[in-house]
């Protein structure tokens, strides 16, 4: 075979070569593109990811399935950047022979290591050099079954499952076996399986690949705290993702665990409790949010130990951007810049008029939200008035309590139709005010998208803390990153459908505080004069995998039970 043949062809003309003497003919073509390069699956407009948030997803398991939105590689990572993930070549192509005794073929051994190795050889080297390395020059679709488990994917259709494990031996082949290669037949064979088998297997197979090119894999050389200590130290532009997490010291619930806010509002008898911040169901009846809003409201000016671990990144000229995913705006109270912070799903910092779409400060509806009322713009209040006449017995003086600018209202009122509508034609948010977080199903801000795509680029260490990474297009970013950057896990538990390096398993601000006094920094907090010297441990519990916590013994362990209440 020429070196400019991909194995796709050769898989094309294997299977056109068996299906041709029977007239079942699968085309390998209709599922790996090698033209393009790309799987033929829905991606976005932009090729990269999505532009709105969207719903929380299940963990990914090691599945067939392939949500993956952002763009495959399917030419390799192969750099001088990604040298430390360079794998090691295979001493020769997957070889499936025939046993003798009862005409089935024997599988070669796969150990862990051959999974690992595999699939960084794929994302290393692209998909026509992968092929082109483990299959030979003559297959059949028993070799495709075998790559997806190389992969480490399994079968869940039972149908071909069966048919595979028709003609496959229960004995595997390694040189310590019962089972020699002298006994096996290597010789040209059939094609046992019939043509739709044969046709889902290579579907199968390009899903198996999407999968494991739209995943990240671990670096071999970054899973020690000490690993990340000197990162720190030598980093200078540190992409820092944020999620409740970092938050619930101060008291503020998380969204998704047991004890979270989510938890806490099944009584409202939502179908999904994410429905409080869906924006279809605030258009219709915004007091479905605010009846629950108090529960998210922000304290004002405070902030956690962990807000000031990233402030201290920012004042080492460390920080390349915070991207959080809350909206608590306490990242602003603990002085991370403008400029350094991307709140991804919007913040209670300032409010707008769902109508006008005139802003104003969020404090300015605080009251509001804490009385359970719907707050409502002065400049469409008159004409909510004419909409909605029972709801007004008792005027506000809306005028006073937000400032007024009597032009801007009659311009507005010049501007909204005079005549009375329809019965039920006008939404119950006409004329209020929301606060500027992104709902479900509302664009995120512009600065997102004028900065990811740069900052991807350009960190050179990543960490996520206190988030489960469930809400995309956010969660899509540590696929994002090139796979010779490091990525360290800070959170109370492991994100199963991630890869990080490093996972920092405890509260955020004991780990936060054990990373500062490694690394002999001061965090710029109040309560760093006790952090400083507490007495924090670790455990690796598995590579990469550390549990962080205060022992039980410890003189500032109330300490700790107060913080991290």
């Amino acid at each position: 075979m020429s070196s400019d043949l991909a194995k796709t062809d050769t898989l094309k003309r294997s299977f056109d070569e068996k299906t041709n003497k029977n007239n079942n003919k699968p085309n390998a073509s209709d599922h790996i593109d090698t033209a393009s390069k790309k799987p033929k699956n829905d991606e976005t407009s932009d090729g990269c990811y999505n532009s709105s948030r969207e719903r929380s997803v299940d963990d990914q398991e090691d599945d067939l399935e392939d949500n993956a939105s952002i763009q495959i590689p399917y030419g390799g990572i192969r750099s001088k950047e990604n040298e430390i993930l360079k794998p090691k070549n295979p001493d020769q192509p997957v070889r499936i022979g025939k046993n003798s005794d009862d005409e089935k073929y024997v599988f070669p051994k796969i150990t862990k290591e051959d999974t690992q190795n595999a699939r960084m050889f794929l994302k290393y080297y692209g998909l026509r050099k992968f092929l082109d390395t483990y299959l030979p020059e003559e297959l059949n679709s028993l070799y495709v079954y075998y790559l997806i488990k190389l992969l480490g994917f399994e079968l869940k259709d039972k149908d071909v499952m069966g048919a595979v494990h028709e003609y496959i031996s229960p004995l595997i082949y390694d040189p310590s076996s019962t089972i020699r290669q002298k006994s096996l037949n290597y010789e040209e064979f059939e094609d046992p399986l019939e043509k739709r088998h044969a046709v889902r297997l290579i579907k199968d197979l390009q899903k198996a690949i999407n999968k494991v090119l739209s995943t990240r894999l671990r670096l071999s050389n970054f899973f020690k705290i000490e690993h990340f200590v000197d990162k720190l130290q030598k980093a200078n532009k540190i992409l820092v993702l944020t999620g409740a997490g970092v938050s619930t010291s101060l008291g503020i619930p998380d969204f998704r665990s047991s004890e979270g806010f989510y938890s806490k509002i099944k009584h409202l008898g939502l179908d999904d409790p994410q429905d409080v911040f869906n924006l279809d169901i605030f258009m219709q009846d915004p007091s479905v949010f605010y009846n629950i809003a108090h529960m998210v409201l922000p304290p004002e000016n405070l902030y956690s130990p962990l807000h000031s671990f990233i402030k201290m990144l920012q004042d080492k000229g460390k920080l390349l951007r915070n991207y959080t995913q809350n909206i608590d705006n306490l990242e602003s109270y603990a002085g991370i810049k403008a400029e350094k912070l991307v709140q991804c799903h919007g913040s209670f910092a300032t409010a707008s008029c769902i109508t006008c779409h005139w802003q104003l400060p969020g404090e300015k509806i605080f009251d509001h939200i804490r009385k359970l009322e719907l707050p409502l713009c002065p400049y469409c209040y008159q004409k909510r008035r004419e909409y909605f006449p029972l709801e007004h017995d008792e005027d506000k003086d809306y005028e006073d309590e937000y400032g007024y600018n009597t032009n801007l209202r009659d311009n507005l009122n010049n501007n909204l139709s005079t005549k009375t509508p329809i019965a039920g034609t006008v939404l119950k948010s006409f004329g209020v005010l929301k606060p500027d977080i992104t709902f479900f199903g509302e664009a995120l801000p512009s600065k997102f998208h004028k900065t990811i795509r740069e900052d991807i680029l350009e960190c050179d260490l990543l960490i996520c803390i206190g988030t489960s990474l469930k809400v995309a297009p956010v969660s899509e970013i540590v696929n994002m990153v090139p796979a010779h950057v490091p990525q360290v896990l800070i959170n109370r538990d492991p994100v199963k459908h991630a890869e990080f390096d490093l996972n920092l398993l405890g509260f955020c601000d004991d780990v936060a505080a054990l990373i500062a006094q490694k690394c002999h920094w001061n965090i710029p907090h109040s309560n760093w004069v006790n952090l400083k010297n507490k007495k924090i441990e670790y455990v690796e519990k598995d590579k990469g995998f550390y549990n962080v916590f205060v022992p039980a013994n410890s003189a500032n362990k109330k300490e700790t039970d107060d913080t991290n209440s």
